[in-house]
């Protein structure tokens, strides 16, 4: 069983609360031109900082489950290490 669905509820519930702060700032957006810029910003920090524990999670349990596995070989291995460099190349951009 992977890392992800062992830990399905709580990486929904950390989406669902990522969707919500989306919401919510959409809603703080649409108010026009009396708009707060700084509920705003502290909205957008909060959803980056939400994106980011998310990532922190899932990133622990595949360096955990996949990539420190012990059944895989050195190649597997090799080819899981380059997957996970490429994606934090992609995401720390």
């Amino acid at each position: 069983m992977t890392h992800t669905v062992k830990g399905q509820k709580s990486l929904l519930a950390r989406v669902r609360r990522i969707k919500g702060q989306a919401d919510g700032l959409e809603r703080l957006i649409e108010t026009g031109e009396d708009m707060d810029c700084g509920k705003v910003l502290q909205q957008i920090a909060a959803i980056r900082g939400a994106v980011a524990g998310l990532m922190a999670e899932v990133l622990e349990g595949h360096l955990r489950d996949h990539v420190a596995a012990v059944d895989i070989t050195p190649a597997q291995r090799q080819v899981e290490v380059d997957e996970v460099v490429a994606i934090l190349r992609t995401y720390l951009k």
